[in-house]
């Protein structure tokens, strides 16, 4: 299917009544085949910005043979209904449910594409929607302009709980972890052994740390993950993997994150120091090495100053 059917095939999936129409989605969203019944739809390395369109995360779906499940749904309406359109093209089974793996707005945006789906996350996402959605998608506006018209707040309606769920009887492990976002869903199909991991893993790209729980939190879930019996791996961003070296480089970066942080702390250095020092050359290679340390620095700096500089205990270092 080329890129102007896919196209007009969204437009005519709009639902009538659901508000202002997206735009044209300006980007080829190609499902890759990751294993049976599965495919993947890779994001860019990049930030959020008017030139890709805000197709920066990974999307994924099973055909379960009961429905489709979409796993992520990306940052804006027109991204949705572009990643709607793209699943036509593999299968003509209905989407049924939608899982956001949590709240950030790169992976949830496009809910209202499938308004007829079961939209469905952790609790503690769907709180984070609610404190946080409408902060998100006014920065999805400013940031993306035209690309983001008619996106709005569908937030999950449905709980989902740690354990084995089926849905329309296929059989999926859910997994309720904190360490990126304070609410993180991962999926294991036991059926194909696909991982999906959400935003706890990052592959060739730097990691980001918005309202993570802390370093060693996030590292205690990498473990979790890579002790999973599993075949393939699905990341929240960047190319599909076959072993777990995406859980290990994400485990190096944090903890290469946490020496930087805890060296300049104990050394008095300002958080521009830190943010300016050289780079590791292999820190360096990474996608947004330098940006996402300058985030990562305004996230965590004032815990490690606290805690390294002057005695006093903070929780995201421990």
């Amino acid at each position: 299917m080329g890129f102007r059917d896919t196209a007009l095939l969204a437009a005519l999936l709009w639902p009538l009544g659901a508000g202002a129409a997206p735009p044209p989605f300006e980007h080829r969203l190609t499902p890759q085949p990751v294993a049976e019944r599965t495919w993947m739809v890779e994001g860019r390395p990049e930030e959020l910005s008017e030139d890709n369109g805000g197709d920066i995360a990974n999307s994924a779906f099973i055909v379960t043979g009961h429905g489709v499940l979409v796993i992520d749904t990306g940052s804006t309406l027109a991204y949705g209904h572009a990643l709607r359109a793209a699943i036509a093209g593999v299968t003509d089974q209905p989407v049924r449910w939608v899982l956001n793996t949590h709240h950030h707005p790169d992976h949830v945006f496009g809910n209202g594409a499938f308004p007829e789906a079961e939209i469905a996350a952790l609790p503690g996402t769907r709180a984070a929607f609610r404190r946080h959605g409408e902060v998100f998608r006014d920065t999805l506006y400013q940031r993306l302009g035209d690309a983001a018209r008619g996106t709005g707040l569908v937030p999950a309606s449905v709980d989902l709980a740690a354990g084995e769920r089926r849905f329309g009887g296929y059989p999926l492990r859910l997994l309720a972890l904190r360490g990126h976002s304070g609410s993180d869903l991962a999926v294991l199909d036991p059926a194909t052994g696909v991982l999906f991991t959400g935003d706890l893993v990052f592959h060739h790209r730097a990691p980001t740390t918005p309202h993570s729980p802390g370093i060693a939190v996030w590292r205690e879930d990498l473990a979790t993950l890579a002790a999973l019996d599993f075949k393939v791996l699905v990341p929240g961003h960047g190319p599909v993997a076959r072993d777990p070296g995406p859980i290990a480089a994400t485990d190096a970066w944090l903890a290469w994150l946490h020496r930087r942080l805890r060296a300049g702390a104990e050394r008095g250095a300002t958080a521009n120091q830190v943010i300016d020092a050289p780079l590791p050359e292999a820190i360096a290679a990474w996608p947004l090495a330098r940006y996402e340390l300058t985030r990562s620095v305004s996230h965590f700096y004032a815990d490690y100053e606290r805690r390294y500089l002057w005695g006093e205990p903070a929780a995201t270092t421990k």
